[in-house]
């Protein structure tokens, strides 16, 4: 009788028991997880949130202990930062903000393979947690460091032709908003052209976030007119910050 095995439990081969499942196939749980992933809501959330992280403001508080908030402009992105006198965390808050920007329409593609539309709207709900992030009252950066690295992600040739247009004005007028925006203004045209098979979806996302980009720099639009704008490498160091919003 010892050498007797007991016999397979007839109810193992056709247990429904997700635990037992589980056990048996380790691909089960991830699948699960993934699955849960593939809802469009949780995406944009996702991005919305990627895009809301603030890193001008944690990388100045982080490593000058100041807020970046009350320094020229106010305005967290990169160039306020530069502007500070650290450049090195202007660079690096450039790289982090189009980095989250990529990430966010990675993941979409990741989870919703082909889609444009979806990844497309994750790119326009990263820029909206960019610009109105909930973690500092909704007041957030102008959203170029993130365009540029949406538009990586969903169009490299369109992003880098929009690139080239930026530096090409950057070099002639030394206006960092001016390139800015017409840089903004030509991205919906090249990635219309790179990207084919549009819907009014994808071409309302692309061409609200031009907007929204040239929307905030609608003060650098007054300053632009009125001769006033800083032109980059002009070696002033941002102070205090300037309520009318002159100091760029």
């Amino acid at each position: 009788m010892s050498g007797l095995k007991p016999g397979p439990n007839p109810k193992d081969k056709d247990d429904p028991s997700p635990i037992r499942n589980t056990l048996t196939n380790p691909h089960v749980c991830l699948v699960h997880s993934a699955s849960e992933m593939s809802h469009p809501a949780l995406i944009l959330a996702i991005a919305y949130l990627l895009g809301s992280i603030p890193f001008g403001y944690i990388l100045v508080r982080l490593f000058l202990h100041q807020d970046i908030r009350a320094t020229g402009s106010g305005n967290i992105g990169a160039t306020n930062v530069a502007r500070s006198g650290a450049k090195g965390l202007g660079i690096a808050t450039l790289a982090l903000d189009a980095l989250k920007g990529v990430v966010a329409v990675l993941l979409a593609k990741h989870f919703f393979p082909g889609n444009v539309e979806i990844a497309t709207l994750a790119a326009l709900f990263s820029i909206l947690g960019h610009m109105f992030p909930v973690w500092l009252g909704f007041k957030g950066g102008k959203g170029v460091a993130t365009a540029l690295g949406v538009y990586l992600a969903l169009s490299w040739p369109a992003a880098l032709s929009a690139l080239a247009v930026f530096i090409v004005i950057l070099i002639f007028t030394k206006y960092v908003s001016l390139a800015s925006i017409l840089g903004a203004l030509t991205l919906p045209a090249f990635f219309l052209l790179f990207v084919p098979g549009h819907t009014v979806i994808i071409t309302g996302c692309v061409c609200l976030i031009s907007l929204l980009v040239i929307l905030k720099h609608h003060k650098n639009i007054v300053r632009l007119k009125s001769g006033t704008e800083s032109k980059f490498g002009s070696g002033k160091k941002s102070k205090s910050i300037d309520p009318q919003g002159t100091n760029a």
